[in-house]
């Protein structure tokens, strides 16, 4: 189940990549509805703009944690090891390195409890 659970997540994820903007956005968006515990979105101030670009998006699970940073035209992307919930050590990753960790973390999520298994049925939505 993990590895056809990880596929739809990472696909889900991806979906709306090609504009790094938009991408961003609609991640946040499908992030905070799925798992709204876990995630932390940080936007841009933004004069004379009703909607603020996420300017940071962070998600954290018991054992690590993933940020993506946008700044100019690519993201910067990382996943941290935590203990007790402090970060040991800080790993950048390219998106699509990103989203893959990210996607088996959330399928790991729902493998191990029923949260989890909601969680990931509204990020496939």
């Amino acid at each position: 189940m993990e590895g056809s659970s990880f596929d739809l997540v990472a696909a889900s994820l991806r979906a709306d990549a090609g504009d790094i903007r938009s991408f961003v956005e609609a991640l946040a968006e499908k992030l905070e509805l799925a798992i709204p515990g876990q995630v932390k979105v940080e936007r841009a101030r933004a004069l004379g703009k009703r909607v603020k670009p996420v300017s940071k998006l962070g998600v954290e699970f018991p054992n690590e944690r993933f940020e993506l940073a946008v700044t100019g035209a690519a993201p910067a992307c990382t996943r941290s090891a935590l203990v007790r919930g402090i970060a040991l050590r800080r790993e950048p990753l390219t998106l699509d390195d990103w989203i893959d960790e990210l996607s088996r973390a959330v399928a790991r999520e729902a493998e191990e409890s029923e949260q989890g298994r909601a969680a990931l049925e509204r990020l496939l939505r």
